[in-house]
């Protein structure tokens, strides 16, 4: 299938080619169903070879992630729910990962290629069995010099059983791993898709800004080294999805990418679990917000500021956080400072379930974050019909819209402000927890993502071609003799 568009003006900047890609993609997700791609799937025999058209039937595929805990940041909300989105769609799904593990829709197979996890059990956890392994050893001496290779050692685990289980799959659906040997499941001829929620870029940028001390960038300098591997196998990959117009934009720059090899499909968020809940009163004093404690990205330090200065005039002001600070930590020491403690309830680990019963309590919705790949707590918020305010952080304005309030970055005032405008106006948050429902129910819906995503997958198996004389028996010589 071609997505040339003819008679279009040269492009002048990286806007343009954002708006040529969304152009692109519309003709080729409306056209999914009626235009057979005719495309090469892979049989239990010979993945490489096998002639039966991948339009003709559901598709089996591998979703791998480095780690995937759904309560550890939107890498694993989006494996969760994709996942689901998928099987529901009618096709096989497994998912590789590694700790911590990702919780799924029981449909879903999970295939667990556990590491050293360094992160919850320290660098005492290391045992003599583990030696035997060149990818522990490896992961267990960046740990202990402050590096990050989570990514790249799980990319060789995931390698390592694709070659043995390289029959079982149609398609390998990559999240944000971006590890050396993704290229050589590439090479070796698996159709491969990548998802790039954002640039970790962003986050090194945000982080060395907000750092006191020249020892401490050092530090996040060396955990970040990871960045060079990334950026180099992203360049040569042949096929990555992202979730926003801005991170689309902000890859194509950061990475220094090729804009052809990049599809934009925005995240979903499921509408039958984040839900207003009518039987729960809205209480007019709570506000919520769902950020990481610890990370300056996600800007919780403005809320802090901006809600102490609220409560000086609105005493019976309080807020849910679910957020878990550390102890001892920036976030920690900041709430003593303002003397807020006793308004701030911290939540974490909760159910779906019980955050939507939050949510349900709240007033207003809060996202201070400095940049978002997406924004999931906002879709999730508008979902159950509260209120929300947003920072114009990265791609916060994209699934906002004008279904909620936005604010500069960085500024406590301005979030104070908007805070207030709400709190006093009973009928504007009705009428924004409305809209938010609305908009994220026609714009965001996992349903909308599966088919989506399922299109692409059938776009990338038609244009895979490997030469006749290439065999995964080959693949399996030639790997045994490396």
């Amino acid at each position: 299938m071609s997505l040339e568009v003819q008679n279009k003006p040269p492009l002048t900047s990286t806007s343009d080619h954002v708006a040529l890609k969304r152009e692109q993609q519309l003709s080729l997700f409306s056209d999914a169903d009626s235009k057979p791609l005719d495309a090469k799937g892979h049989t239990n025999n010979d993945p490489f070879t096998d002639q039966v058209s991948s339009q003709a039937r559901p598709l089996r595929i591998c979703i791998s992630g480095y780690r995937s805990a759904p309560f550890g940041g939107g890498q694993g909300i989006y494996i969760k729910y994709l996942s689901k989105a998928l099987v529901e769609a009618g096709h096989s799904v497994d998912v590789v990962s590694g700790q911590p593990y990702p919780m799924l829709d029981q449909r879903v197979n999970l295939i667990k290629l556990p590491g050293l996890d360094l992160f919850a059990n320290g660098l005492l956890s290391l045992r003599a069995r583990h030696l035997t392994s060149l990818t522990n050893i490896i992961e267990w001496l960046s740990k202990l010099t402050g590096g990050f290779a989570e990514p790249y050692c799980f990319s060789r685990r995931l390698h390592h059983y694709l070659l043995v289980h390289q029959d079982n799959y149609d398609i390998i659906h990559d999240n944000q791993c971006l590890g050396w040997d993704m290229l050589k499941i590439q090479r070796d001829g698996f159709p491969l898709l990548t998802t790039i929620h954002h640039p970790i870029t962003s986050d090194l940028h945000i982080a060395l800004n907000a750092c006191k001390h020249w020892w401490q960038k050092l530090l996040i300098r060396r955990w970040h080294s990871f960045l060079t591997m990334q950026k180099k196998v992203a360049s040569q990959l042949n096929h990555i999805v992202t979730v926003s117009e801005r991170s689309y934009t902000d890859i194509i720059e950061s990475f220094d990418l090729n804009s052809d090899n990049i599809q934009l499909i925005y995240n979903g968020i499921d509408t039958k679990e984040f839900v207003p809940l009518d039987n729960i009163e809205r209480d007019r004093w709570q506000i919520m917000a769902t950020a990481s404690a610890d990370q300056p990205l996600k800007g919780l330090r403005f809320l802090l500021l901006a809600f102490a200065q609220l409560v000086k005039k609105y005493p019976e002001l309080h807020l849910v956080l679910v957020s878990q600070p550390k102890q001892g930590g920036e976030t920690e020491k900041l709430v003593k400072q303002l003397d807020i403690g006793d308004k701030i309830q911290f939540v974490h680990g909760i159910s779906t379930a019980a955050m939507v019963e939050h949510y349900a309590r709240s007033s207003i919705a809060v996202v201070p974050s400095i940049y978002e790949g997406f924004g999931l707590p906002a879709g999730e918020a508008m979902a159950c019909g509260v209120p929300v305010i947003a920072t114009d952080g990265g791609a916060l304005p994209e699934v906002v819209g004008q279904a909620g309030l936005t604010v500069p970055v960085k500024d406590a005032d301005a979030i104070a402000a908007a805070i207030e405008k709400l709190l006093s106006n009973p009928k504007a948050r009705e009428h924004y927890g409305q809209l938010g429902r609305k908009r994220i129910e026609n714009k965001f819906s996992w349903q909308l993502v599966a088919e989506q995503m399922s299109a692409l997958y059938r776009q990338i198996l038609d244009a895979e071609t490997v030469p006749d004389t290439v065999t995964s028996q080959q693949v399996k010589v030639e790997h045994a003799n490396s």
